[in-house]
């Protein structure tokens, strides 16, 4: 895998797909195509006065182009979802680490904005003759509104949990594997803490291998500020503390190595 890269690049596409979330294709030069599942990019404001990237988790790879799938919460998203086709980004990336993807029936699940970086790795799974010819369960967690559920769909049974019951299991992504008996022999999740906790729970239990990755605030996305660690088993060899970089180690871990 290469480095990461810093590019002023061309938005392709951009479309709202719910109240507060926004599907965006950027152009590439390398980042893309130097790219895999569960890695992010650090999104640059066009705002001189926000001088700290937005990290963003990739959702989707095609070639040299790129998809980020993110909501609207402060200002530097906000400006984002203002930009269409034509209009350019400074960004940086692939940050991070992905997936280590398994020859393991796979369990796919994330809640909230951690849906999106699922498409890709679902797509990854699929596409791939080394991995599993058993389609993944990919299992979606939303407060209401649903959104990237359909084009899932197309890569394994999606089972839908909702915390109003609008639609699938009320309740949370655990309430929706136990109703419909969901199995595997690895879990890939990505979502809040409160649900990776109870995910490396509930993995830990049934003796499923389990990686998460962690959301966190970053602020320079490459390691080097320590703003984004989280508690971990083993002692940082960065930091010498029981801490790990989320935006440099992570953010996908195995669920043993780190705590909740």
């Amino acid at each position: 895998m290469a480095g990461s890269f810093r590019e002023n690049v061309s938005i392709i596409s951009q479309k709202r797909i719910a109240s507060d979330v926004y599907s965006m294709w950027i152009k590439t030069d390398n980042i893309a195509k130097n790219s895999r599942a569960g890695q992010f990019i650090a999104v640059y404001s066009n705002d001189g006065s926000r001088l700290l990237p937005r990290p963003i988790s990739i959702c989707e790879i095609d070639g040299d182009n790129l998809r980020i799938v993110y909501r609207t919460v402060g200002k530097g998203t906000n400006e984002f979802s203002g930009y269409e086709a034509g209009d350019k980004l400074d960004v940086m990336g692939p940050l991070g680490n992905g997936y280590d993807k398994l020859d393991k029936k796979a369990i796919l699940i994330g809640g909230g904005i951690g849906i999106p970086p699922m498409l890709e790795l679902a797509k990854e799974l699929s596409s791939d003759e080394r991995y599993s010819e058993a389609s993944p369960e990919i299992v979606l967690g939303f407060r209401d509104e649903l959104f990237l559920q359909d084009e899932l769909a197309a890569y394994g049974r999606v089972t839908i949990a909702t915390e109003d019951g609008s639609a699938g299991t009320k309740g949370n992504v655990l309430d929706a594997i136990k109703a419909e008996n969901i199995t595997g022999d690895v879990i890939y999740a990505c979502g809040p803490t409160p649900m990776l906790r109870a995910i490396k729970a509930y993995a830990a239990e049934n003796g499923i291998e389990c990686y998460l990755s962690l959301e966190e605030k970053m602020a320079c996305g490459i390691g080097a500020c320590l703003a984004c660690v989280c508690k971990s088993k083993e002692v940082d060899e960065h930091s010498h503390v029981h801490n790990k970089r989320v935006c440099k180690e992570g953010p996908v871990f195995n669920a043993e190595e780190v705590e909740l």
